[in-house]
């Protein structure tokens, strides 16, 4: 283990130990407490029978932290979990969140590249680890709100680093541009879509950047002023489906990658920091959409970095690593592209 993990290990023992009303009482005076905090925070408030109702979820969703947050601490859980904004959520508005109500079976999908020529091109740079957050690809993690647009920030994602690459600018792109705009090329706006049909978009039209087509988390009536494009793509290429050696090469070779992942697990959404491993993930079953901006290793662990749309409070810093073991983790390798300039 590295020094880090034993240091976050006795940090959350001393969690337990030295506050224990606090963590492991269940008298209802600590928990009204901590839930009134909670929501306090979190600029929420409810009427007496809807509160009782959240706060049964919160409740429910707190100790199934707390336990795998134990179960990190005695090195039988690879992350840690902490609880957030999206504590009190019903499992239909999670699934609204990650934008799921669109069928993997109807996914758009497009020419695929050659897994072998990503192979040879990436023999040449032989990376062991990529991160372009240090490279000046990757803007700042953005938040979605309850809106199921993760679509457009995994498209958009890809774009800027694509656009950063060829002109060593960095353009923060809108999202809200492809939510209210691309629905006559199949986007669901907030609720859901495939990121192929958000570059078809973009291929006919071009984009205009957050500045000038803020973020609003709703939908509302188109105004793009193709005057004011700042990106323009020509197409986009799809990885061999389920390769994550070409994944990789493509993330070494190409830059961030837009792909869709299983993210309809408590602990997806309540992930805090390690390397995510989710056993009941299933690849086929892509629910959400991130972009996918490096890969390492720690402690002979392989993992993936994927850039989220939450905001900074979750995961490490709007980031999470995910387990990377040539199993197509969560689906990763599933359905991922990329735009070309």
């Amino acid at each position: 283990r590295t020094t880090e993990d034993f240091l976050l290990r006795a940090a959350l023992l001393c969690v337990l130990l030295c506050n224990p009303q606090q963590v492991m009482s269940d008298s209802d005076e600590v928990v009204l407490t901590e839930w009134e905090i909670w929501k306090s925070n979190n600029g929420i408030s409810y009427d007496k029978m809807d509160d009782m109702q959240r706060r049964a979820i919160w409740e429910e969703n707190k100790q199934m932290i707390e336990n795998n947050n134990r179960g990190f601490f005695m090195g039988m859980r690879p992350f840690t979990m902490a609880m957030n904004k999206y504590g009190d959520l019903t499992r239909q508005e999670y699934q609204i969140l990650q934008g799921a109500i669109i069928d993997a079976q109807f996914a758009k999908r497009g020419k695929a590249v050659s897994a072998r020529r990503l192979r040879n091109n990436a023999k040449r740079l032989d990376a062991w680890s990529v991160d372009y957050r240090n490279m000046g690809y990757v803007t700042e993690v953005k938040d979605q709100g309850f809106c199921g647009s993760c679509w457009a920030f995994s498209t958009t994602g890809a774009i800027e680093g694509q656009m950063y690459k060829r002109t060593g600018q960095l353009v923060s792109l809108s999202e809200q541009n492809l939510v209210d705009c691309s629905r006559p090329y199949g986007t669901f706006g907030c609720n859901g879509a495939w990121m192929a049909n958000a570059f078809d978009y973009v291929i006919n039209n071009g984009l205009q950047s957050t500045n000038t087509y803020p973020y609003t988390s709703d939908t509302q009536p188109c105004y793009y002023d193709s005057t004011l494009a700042v990106a323009h793509i020509t197409d986009y290429r799809f990885i061999p489906k389920g390769d994550e050696q070409a994944l990789a090469d493509a993330v070494a070779t190409i830059g961030p990658i837009t792909v869709a992942i299983d993210a309809d697990h408590a602990s997806f959404l309540f992930y805090s920091s390690g390397i995510y491993d989710e056993p009941s993930c299933n690849p086929n079953n892509l629910s959400h959409a991130v972009l996918l901006v490096g890969y390492g290793s720690e402690a002979g662990q392989d993992y993936w970095i994927i850039k989220n749309s939450w905001g900074t409070s979750w995961g490490e810093g709007g980031y999470m690593r995910m387990i990377r073991d040539g199993r197509n983790t969560c689906g990763i390798a599933s359905y991922a592209l990329y735009p070309i300039l």
